[in-house]
């Protein structure tokens, strides 16, 4: 089995990574959102088109 960080063999000590480095930074990227899991909640939804729509309404070369 190989790290999905590194791609280098795992540890039985740190499995599924290879090192406590490899796993602090699988564990980084669920902290700061990194990592999702999709929602169906209409309330996500809302939230992604007002997201969406605040980027669109940042741009500077968007058409009038």
């Amino acid at each position: 089995m190989s790290c999905p960080i590194c791609a280098k063999d795992t540890d039985p000590a740190y499995r599924p990574f290879c090192s406590k480095r490899c796993a602090d930074v699988d564990l980084g990227k669920w902290l700061n959102g990194s990592y999702r899991i999709p929602s169906e909640d209409p309330e996500d939804l809302d939230e992604l088109v007002d997201e969406i729509e605040r980027e669109i309404s940042d741009r500077p070369d968007r058409p009038h």
